[in-house]
């Protein structure tokens, strides 16, 4: 790494913004022009206070605001660290595309093998029960559902769960039900049922997540989650499915081309 007066400037006396807001502008400009790379070690507090000549506690509060907005993340006795920029770039236009399936695999892998990542999906369920208001509604006002919730890993570290949901008079019985509904996954299954998939809808938004989800994901402190909600129809009109998901935002890009006329 290159010495500290090259990467870091000085303080600024005359300032009214305050000195750990200073060294948090200045560590943060300095990640974002990758002079400390993805995974790269920050320097450390000693060095930082010899630098600044400042005292330790300034330091460590400059280190917080940087860990609240994401940017790294602490390993107790090692250090403060860079955290890695998202890996996964989902492209809206492509992850749902019907070849995909047809070569067995579901979208989640696709966007998987781009990232050069290895996929896996724990913590599954699978079970019929009365669904939300807000989910019936989506799906034509249905009664009772079969839900699907299941965590994805990718590379051993979780970065998303969802739970899809679909009427009962087309999954139950079918291999929609089973814990693996086999190639191309449950949208591979639709389609063989007769329900021919037409369009998706999606509703995103960003927001903090709850307890149970940053333990569920394994979430560093500050880091949002994107909350999705898709709903699949197939040619009739019909949706076939909801699913709710919800995503770390410091694991995914998501990517959309969008028509000009």
């Amino acid at each position: 790494m290159a010495s500290l007066p090259s990467i870091l400037g000085g303080l600024d006396p005359t300032s009214d913004r305050a000195v750990f807001r200073q060294i948090a502008d200045q560590l943060r400009e300095a990640i974002d022009r990758g002079r400390f790379k993805e995974g790269e070690k920050l320097p450390s507090e000693a060095e930082l206070v010899e630098h600044y000549g400042v005292s330790r506690m300034t330091v460590r509060n400059s280190f917080s605001i940087l860990q609240g907005e994401g940017l790294v993340h602490a390993e107790h006795g090692r250090g403060v660290f860079v955290r890695p920029r998202p890996p996964v770039r989902r492209l809206a236009s492509d992850r749902f595309a019907r070849r995909h399936r047809e070569q067995g695999k579901s979208a989640f892998i696709v966007e998987a093998d781009a990232a050069g990542s290895h996929p896996t999906v724990d913590s599954l369920e699978v079970k019929e029960e009365k669904p939300s208001q807000d989910i019936s509604t989506r799906l034509g006002s249905v009664r009772r559902v079969l839900a699907r919730r299941r965590r994805y890993l990718l590379d051993g570290r979780p970065v998303e769960f969802a739970t899809s949901y679909l009427p009962l008079d087309i999954a139950r019985g079918t291999q929609i039900a089973e814990p693996n509904p086999g190639p191309g996954g449950i949208y591979a299954r639709l389609e063989e049922l007769g329900h021919q998939l037409d369009h998706f809808e999606e509703e995103i938004r960003a927001r903090m997540p709850s307890p149970s989800e940053v333990k569920t994901l394994q979430l560093a402190s500050g880091v949002p989650v994107i909350h999705l909600i898709r709903t699949a129809f197939d040619t009739s009109g019909r949706a076939v499915e909801v699913c709710d998901t919800v995503m770390a935002a410091d694991a995914y890009v998501l990517s959309y081309q969008l028509p000009a006329t």
